[in-house]
This record gives C-alpha cells, sequence and structure tokens, in this order.
C-alpha cells in the first residue's frame, strides 16, 4: 500500500533556508503539503514564498544572522524536526580562479558552507530532541575543479558534501540522518541568471531526459529524504539531474 503523502509530515516542524524562492520555496511548499509545520527564511520575501509558510527574514552569511534566524525559527515552531539548508548565493567572477579577490571567496564560503554548519548547530539541540530528526543539504552539481568565473561558488559547495558526509557519521547514532541532493541544471530565477551571465543558456540537449528540471522535483527528492520513506537512508549524496551528472 502506498503511504499517504498529504500526512506524511503531520506534527513535524521544518525549517527551510533560502525558502523564499527556486528550489527552497518548493521544498517548503511540498512539507506543508505534507503536513509539515514550516518556517522559511530568506533576505527577501518573493512572490514564489508560499502564504502558509511563517517567512523569517534573516541573512545567513554571518554567525549572529544564523544565531538570530535560528532563535526566531524556534520561537515559531518551539522546535525542530527537519532542516533543509538550501540557502546560497551564486555570483560571477569574470577574472577566474587566480584573480577572485579574498571577499568573493570568503563571501561564498560564508552563505553556501557556513550557512549551513552553523544553521545546523544553531538547531542542533532541537533536532536532538526529535524522534524524526532529519538534514538535508542542498549542493551543486558540476563540481569538477575547472577554470572558470564560479570557483568559489564550487569549492564552497564541494566543502559543504564533504561536511555532511562527515557529519552523517558522527549523528547516525543519535539517530539524526543527514544526506546531500544535488540538483542539475534546473530552472530557478538564480540560476537562470547565472547561466545568463556566463553567456551559458539552457541547453536541454544536454540533458539525457531532454530538458531542464524543475523545482518541484528537486523539492521531491528532499521529501523522501526527509520523511519516514527515508529511515534507512544517511550520509549519501543523491544526485537529481536528469542524468546529466557529467555536466
Amino acid at each position: 500500500m502506498l503511504p499517504d503523502l498529504t500526512k506524511e509530515f503531520l506534527g513535524r516542524r521544518a525549517v527551510v533556508t533560502g525558502g523564499s524562492q527556486g528550489i527552497g520555496a518548493a521544498v517548503a511548499r511540498r512539507l506543508i503539503d505534507g503536513g509539515a509545520q514550516v518556517v522559511v527564511t530568506a533576505r527577501h520575501r518573493a512572490p514564489e514564498t508560499p502564504d502558509d509558510a511563517t517567512f523569517v527574514n534573516g541573512d545567513l552569511a554571518s554567525s549572529d544572522g544564523v544565531e538570530s534566524t535560528a532563535g526566531e525559527a524556534l520561537g515559531v515552531l518551539g522546535g525542530c524536526d527537519i532542516l533543509v539548508n538550501n540557502a546560497g548565493s551564486m555570483e560571477v567572477h569574470p577574472e577566474g580562479a587566480a584573480e577572485m579577490p579574498d571577499e568573493a571567496w570568503q563571501d561564498s564560503i560564508d552563505i553556501n558552507f557556513l550557512s549551513a554548519v552553523r544553521m545546523t548547530a544553531a538547531l542542533m539541540p532541537a533536532l536532538r530532541r526529535s524522534d524524526s530528526a532529519a538534514i538535508v543539504n542542498v549542493s551543486s552539481a558540476g563540481l569538477g575543479a575547472s577554470p572558470g568565473p564560479m570557483a568559489h561558488y564550487r569549492a564552497a559547495k564541494a566543502a559543504l558534501n564533504t561536511y555532511t558526509r562527515s557529519l552523517a557519521q558522527e549523528l547516525a547514532p543519535q539517530g539524526i540522518r543527514v544526506t546531500i541532493v544535488t540538483p542539475g541544471p534546473v530552472h530557478t530565477p538564480g540560476a537562470d541568471r547565472v547561466r545568463e551571465a556566463l553567456g551559458n543558456p539552457p541547453e536541454a540537449s544536454a540533458v539525457p531526459l531532454g530538458r531542464l528540471g524543475e523545482p518541484s522535483e528537486v523539492a521531491e527528492l528532499v521529501a523522501m529524504l526527509a520523511s519516514d520513506r527515508g529511515r534507512w537512508m544517511t550520509g549519501a549524496n543523491y544526485f537529481v539531474d536528469g542524468g546529466a551528472r557529467s555536466l
């Protein structure tokens, strides 16, 4: 018998960072549709932000911003069962890795890597009190070493992957599951803007399944990993990319 997906998150409390638009908004929508109480965090609300999520304004690029945001989220939810670390930023630096300024590297590490580390630490006491704790970190495909204006972003996401695997091993004895979801080329406002800046328009022909992905398709994988359907899954990186892993 198939599970009732409209009830699989009943009674669960979730925090989705970077949840105002794109993949984050789709994840929040999917968790709400499954019965969860959801807080989304971002610098700004967007038209895509689910109306039935609680929006918490927060800048996760600093430790103070994370602490403030986490505290406000816990004040709304009273605890946390699911954390989806989706906050991120992709800024193009045409000068490439060799000439990229220190600030660009630090900014990318702060938002694309340390935001997840800090938010996880801030919510860890609440996650430890949960009977169904799950952390899902959202990474990015195409992290192989290559020249170009996105080296700082790729490095930060590679660090996130290593951190996630280490954290999963550490927390498994406590029953807290930690996984990575790695989307391939997906239509989101941020990703479309970066592709345009790189002069690299979406090429559906490069994806074996013949098209770019939609945020809702990534959200479905996140939901599965965060739910009881994924209760024996931790420490692994799951790709959702139309077969385009080599991109």
